[in-house]
């Protein structure tokens, strides 16, 4: 993300040793190579060359926003990041009484140089400008694009996207927004396009249109800074577009970046980071997925 509304892309590169393999099948036995270390005995659990000896070290800006955060405390492990990086940790095998969180400010969380973290999580996207600065894991979040209506407007009772395909919906042109919005409500109808979020906030607050479509992440922020009378009716499905996609950012060539890029794997594919999502994005947001 960007201090507020904001878009990101990540790349992971993984290769495999098909060539090496390939050269020691055909050696004789008594000249095979010996194993490499693999990653499981260079992340060994709780013992990772951090900042500090035996502690993570997890940094965010201050205030720390719903419904990434909880009461602007990160430590309290409510709100979808702060799980998120408690989960991350104790899967690194540091357990919560063994991380420590500090203030770090959005811009110098990702500009060049020496870290005050081990890792950092707020809302960053991956993209391929901030690689030249810092690391990042593994996504551990694919942005979701979100219906926000005025309360009391038509659309601010949409329970479906059938409640939804005769109202007169913006969107940003070009954006993952805009296409989520033709993928889902009506392919056959062309959504009203405007140039950037700032017209189209004002186009639905003139009331030239029902609702708008923004990145959930964005949804948040307008509707709890910009918008007074206006809410989230709910997320749109993902579309078929490349997602927008949050990471975890790590020092420059930081030798934890893939043992934490290991850890958001694993929660993926065991379906913490859905539940979390669920739990913190979704229902504590009130941000339902429109069907």
């Amino acid at each position: 993300m960007t201090p507020s509304p904001r878009p990101f892309r990540r790349v992971l590169a993984c290769a495999a040793g098909a060539a090496v393999l390939a050269a020691t099948a055909c050696a004789p036995a008594e000249e095979a190579a010996e194993p490499e270390a693999g990653a499981a005995a260079e992340c060994a659990p709780g013992d990772l060359p951090t900042l500090t000896g035996g502690t993570l070290t997890i940094g965010t800006d201050s205030p720390a926003y719903p419904p990434w955060f909880v009461d602007d405390d990160p430590a309290n492990g409510e709100g979808f990041e702060s799980a998120v990086a408690y989960a991350v940790a104790d899967r690194l095998g540091y357990p919560a009484d063994r991380v420590e969180w500090t203030v770090v400010t959005f811009n110098n969380a990702i500009q060049p140089g020496p870290k005050a973290y081990d890792f950092d999580v707020n809302q960053f996207s991956v993209t391929e400008e901030r690689r030249s600065a810092v690391d990042f894991s593994a996504p551990y979040y694919d942005v979701r694009q979100a219906v926000v209506a005025l309360s009391g407007g038509e659309a601010a009772g949409a329970e479906s996207l059938a409640d939804l395909r005769d109202l007169t919906i913006g969107a940003q042109v070009g954006t993952t927004s805009y296409e989520a919005l033709v993928e889902s409500v009506d392919p056959d109808q062309e959504p009203l396009v405007f140039n950037n979020n700032d017209d189209a906030k004002q186009a639905l607050e003139n009331g030239q249109v029902d609702a708008v479509v923004l990145d959930l992440p964005t949804a948040f922020y307008v509707t709890s800074a910009e918008l007074e009378d206006a809410a989230i009716v709910g997320q749109l499905p993902q579309s078929d577009a490349e997602a927008e996609q949050f990471g975890l950012v790590l020092d420059l060539d930081s030798p934890l970046t893939d043992c934490v890029s290991a850890a958001v794997d694993a929660l993926r594919e065991e379906g913490v980071l859905a539940d979390l999502e669920q739990e913190w994005l979704a229902e504590a947001a009130d941000a339902p997925e429109l069907s």
